[in-house]
């Protein structure tokens, strides 16, 4: 499953516009990464196997290359948070084209623009190919897209904890307590901390997956007049860990601040 986007959902025609658009960008720096990481040490390990093991040289590479490909999604899998089973076969199936690649390679003379026509014919090649397959994995459920919990109200009753000291109580009654707890500032970019009591309601966003806890100080005081207004914190973690959410600022650039259950801290 893919990992919590915080709202921030790109995609749809103009995500998949920026991929071509910038492909001529990042498509050299990742290629070669991938070869450092991936091919070329794969090629190695099929070179040690001659004469070891039965086969032509490109079907070992190939079966080297898929091994790697294995071994680098355990990291991934346990430090990012990626699905083993999806990382290792994306990494194998991009080790495909470069492995036969080097095969048709080998036995031809390159010289002139020959080498850079063909890295860059390459280079179209493999960005299509990883736009097909991660639509594939994507439409087959092999890449889960990231669902929110569907929390109640019972469910988001409790102390909630930030960053800088900053507690949320959302108790019984819709009764909220406060303190040093960040929101936006009268001209939107500036953060301001609030503390004191005041009220808490559970919003049902029955249009889209993102549930929310607004939240309004009645009583207390802060460093800024905005103290009083509603706060909206976005419900997003998982079922197992679940988050208070809000950007202070610009959605897509803000400041991100995030407030989890006092029992998992």
């Amino acid at each position: 499953m893919s990992a919590d986007p915080y709202g921030r959902d790109y995609g749809g025609g103009l995500g998949l516009a920026c991929v071509f658009l910038f492909a001529p960008l990042y498509l050299p720096v990742l290629g070669l990464l991938q070869a450092w990481a991936q091919t070329l040490p794969a090629a190695f390990l099929a070179q040690l196997t001659h004469g070891r093991l039965p086969g032509p040289r490109w079907v070992r590479h190939l079966a080297a290359s898929v091994l790697i490909g294995v071994v680098w999604a355990a990291p991934a899998a346990v430090f990012l948070g990626w699905s083993f089973v999806a990382t290792a076969l994306v990494l194998a199936a991009l080790a495909v084209l470069p492995v036969l690649a080097m095969a048709y390679a080998r036995g031809r003379a390159w010289g002139g623009w020959g080498v850079w026509l063909g890295a860059g014919t390459g280079s179209v090649l493999l960005s299509v190919f990883a736009v097909l397959a991660g639509l594939l994995a994507g439409v087959t459920g092999l890449i889960e897209e990231y669902e929110p919990p569907r929390l109640s109200a019972g469910e988001v009753t409790g102390v909630w904890h930030g960053a800088n000291g900053a507690e949320l109580r959302l108790l019984g009654g819709g009764r909220a307590e406060l303190a040093a707890m960040p929101t936006e500032g009268e001209f939107g970019e500036e953060t301001v901390v609030c503390e004191g009591t005041g009220s808490w309601a559970f919003e049902r966003d029955t249009s889209s997956k993102w549930d929310s806890v607004v939240v309004r100080l009645e009583e207390g005081g802060g460093t800024g007049s905005t103290c009083g207004d509603e706060t909206s914190w976005t419900i997003g973690g998982t079922d197992h860990a679940p988050e208070l959410f809000r950007f202070i600022g610009d959605p897509d650039a803000g400041e991100l601040r995030i407030l989890e259950p006092a029992d998992t801290r």
